[in-house]
């Protein structure tokens, strides 16, 4: 078996990218992939004298032996796959839990896009070393909680991923990139968007990247992991007049520490105080997520296992330019049939008062400004989730289960503008390209927030 991690996961052109890698065969070889309208072949390196090293802790560095090699300068921006190959190994897939690692190719600014990749929320549930955030947590003293490396196999591609199956789509697993991001990059090409690509931990370690010239941060699927100095600047960005799309759920619901210069992170999740490390309460960060994205996980749902029920998304402003273009009116329904269902696994949500049997309307609670929610957010659509949902959270006056719980999609101007999506399966459902209100909502929000 072959495995590899790289030292450093963002490079720019001209850069060497550092392959950390472990295989029982004499000898592999290293094909570059660049993803886009699929995987595009870039180049494939001369054959490698292969070494065996043993895995560590889900908490270490590995210390793989490192094989080098040059980023050319003329690779545009995007994700990348290394496929390492033996001779009679497996084949070339999106979804390899070995024999692959991912990098991204950093662009030099200029593009109105910026696509992040949420690199944090992915090795939060890497079991690579038999422990992650969910199980067998390694231990962390200062900064109390749990710690993971980033330097070992997985947290995207070619590892294990902790977590139930998708019961709608068991080719690759959750928590991957195959599974979000891939489908929506490939969608976005198919379009002829021009855009640079990032980590969260870039956004994290340089306070100017994003004042680079982009006019639109997306984030796409699962978005769970932010270090506060990432929150700052995005928040930042949006605040000097930068927008941001979330076709995601379950967004910034737990702060990192980024820790041993970048090569592992720890969060607090739990303890007899609380945990430290939820951003919502005041018995943890006390900065809700609200403020951000205009919804937060505690206000939807989860539904992890098994085929999920869903009212889908009841229309609440036909009039906006969201929706230009769809044919759909106050009260009605999309994202109902669509497979998966439109409202994800998890989804996001403000917090609402009421919604009108009559009519459909839905308002916001009074508390919701009180709560982080910006006094501008507009409501555009909303799916009131049932008890069936396997989780919905408690949050503040509320235990769980208590009050109203619904997927929220919406909007809000802070100088800047921001939309979600309040799902983190809008990716899927776009990609099957068989739901055209979902294709027209994404192209607008990324037709006018590339250029407002």
């Amino acid at each position: 078996m072959i495995r590899g991690y790289p030292a450093r996961a963002s490079v720019k052109p001209g850069e060497l990218l550092a392959l950390h890698v472990s295989t029982d065969a004499a000898r592999f070889r290293v094909w570059f992939y660049r993803w886009w309208d699929g995987a595009e072949l870039m180049s494939r390196s001369e054959w490698q004298s292969g070494r065996f090293a043993p895995a560590r802790g889900a908490d270490e560095d590995w210390h793989w032996p490192r094989y080098e090699f040059a980023i050319p300068l003329a690779w545009p921006s995007s994700a990348y796959i290394a496929y390492l190959e033996e001779e009679g190994g497996l084949p070339f897939d999106i979804a390899l839990t070995s024999a692959a690692a991912l990098f991204v190719v950093r662009g030099r600014g200029g593009a109105d896009l910026l696509y992040e990749i949420p690199l944090a929320t992915f090795h939060a549930y890497n079991y690579s070393g038999e422990g992650c955030f969910y199980r067998n947590p390694p231990r962390s003293r200062s900064p109390p909680g749990a710690r993971v490396s980033l330097l070992r196999p997985g947290g995207d591609i070619g590892g294990e991923t902790w977590g139930a199956a998708d019961y709608y789509d068991e080719r690759s697993a959750r928590q991957t990139f195959a599974h979000w991001d891939a489908p929506f990059i490939r969608w976005l090409a198919g379009e002829g968007y021009r855009m640079d690509f990032c980590l969260d931990s870039d956004i994290h370690q340089d306070a100017g990247l994003l004042a680079r010239g982009y006019r639109l941060l997306l984030s796409v699927g699962h978005d769970e992991y932010w270090s506060e100095d990432a929150r700052n600047h995005v928040e930042d960005f949006i605040g000097s007049g930068g927008n941001a799309a979330f076709f995601a759920a379950n967004v910034c619901w737990w702060r990192i520490h980024y820790v041993d210069e970048g090569r592992a992170i720890v969060c607090h999740q739990g303890g007899p105080y609380g945990a430290l490390d939820h951003w919502w309460p005041v018995t943890g960060v006390s900065r809700p997520e609200d403020a951000l994205a205009g919804v937060s996980y505690r206000h939807g749902g989860g539904w992890w296992d098994g085929p999920r029920s869903t009212q889908g998304y009841v229309v609440q402003q036909a009039d906006h330019w969201v929706f230009a273009g769809t044919g759909l009116e106050n009260g009605d329904v999309f994202g109902a049939t669509s497979s998966p269902p439109l409202v994800g696994y998890e989804c996001d949500g403000a917090q609402l008062a009421c919604m009108d049997g009559s009519d459909g309307g839905i308002r916001l609670a009074a508390q919701a400004w009180r709560n982080g929610t910006s006094a501008s957010f507009v409501v555009l659509a909303a799916s009131i989730l049932d008890e069936g949902w396997q989780e919905l959270p408690a949050r503040s006056g509320l235990a769980a289960r208590e009050g109203m719980h619904a997927a929220t999609m919406g909007i809000y101007a802070r100088k800047g503008t921001v939309f979600t999506a309040g799902t983190i399966d809008w990716a899927q459902v776009l990609a099957t390209g068989h739901d055209p209100v979902v294709e027209r909502i994404t192209r607008n929000v990324m037709e006018r927030l590339r250029t407002l």
